[in-house]
């Protein structure tokens, strides 16, 4: 399992070597290529996939509460009833597959993972108008009743983290035991603002950048080591921030 890790890193690092030398030419000049065929992203997603399926032994399932709402998570391909049943809820922009990449590999040695995309993110969504981390924490709960668990605990980073502290409030019988990393779960409104104040920005431009410099701000105030986008080429981040952009116009 290590060394298809190790494989898998290194087939990265090769494609974004190559994705560079190729993108450093081509998409500066034709800047509307690279938004009608993204290149970088559809190529991670693909390779990330890969290695939740076949390194992770999870597989891609799709729950619909009803006929407006439809959760995507990667559960186990065959859950051992011997294992602890472990949710993971990323945080805020992207998806499961990117925030989660460095702990499923091992997590999944030692638990049940069940990994959702929350509502607006990856292939979940609804046409409900309800936007409440509440309502996030009841759709999880209901797909994982579809999916026959019971009992579980639950890992929340970031915006996750609300919707795991909702989940734990509405669903004690549910879950047993609740991690919640860098989220502000416990912070006051006053202590909010002033944190947002110190950044300098408002909310819509911190968490919704339109350029790279607003995504290299994000992420350099949100991950502890970042040094990859140190090297990374600004129409790389561009790619991301149009997927992006694209993913919220259609949900």
């Amino acid at each position: 399992m290590e060394t298809l890790r190790l494989f898998l890193r290194h087939l990265l690092s090769a494609y974004f070597s190559l994705y560079a030398v190729v993108s450093q030419y081509l998409f500066p000049q034709f800047p509307k290529l690279r938004r009608r065929f993204p290149i970088f992203v559809p190529v991670v997603d693909k390779i990330l996939s890969f290695y939740f399926t076949f390194n992770c032994n999870l597989v891609q399932c799709t729950v619909d509460l009803d006929d407006q709402t439809t959760m995507h998570f990667w559960c186990p391909s065959h859950r051992k009833f011997n294992k602890p049943n472990l949710i993971m809820l990323h945080g805020y922009g992207g998806n499961s597959k990117w925030q989660f990449v460095y702990q499923v590999g091992g997590l999944a040695d030692s638990f049940n993972l069940y990994i959702p995309d929350l509502l607006f993110f990856g292939q979940s969504h609804t046409n409900r108008s309800n936007r409440t981390e509440t309502f996030q924490a009841e759709c999880v709960a209901a797909g994982l009743n579809r999916l026959g668990v019971e009992s579980c605990s639950v890992y929340a980073i970031s915006y996750g983290g609300f919707v795991g502290y909702r989940m734990a409030e509405i669903y004690p019988e549910m879950v047993e035991k609740v991690v919640i990393v860098s989220s502000g779960v416990g912070c006051t409104d006053n202590q909010k603002w002033e944190q947002l104040k110190s950044v300098g920005v408002g909310v819509a431009d911190l968490l919704l950048p339109e350029e790279p410099a607003g995504l290299r701000r994000l992420v350099q105030l949100s991950v502890h080591k970042c040094g990859s986008l140190k090297w990374a080429p600004d129409f790389t981040l561009h790619e991301f921030i149009d997927v992006s952009q694209l993913m919220c116009l259609i949900h």
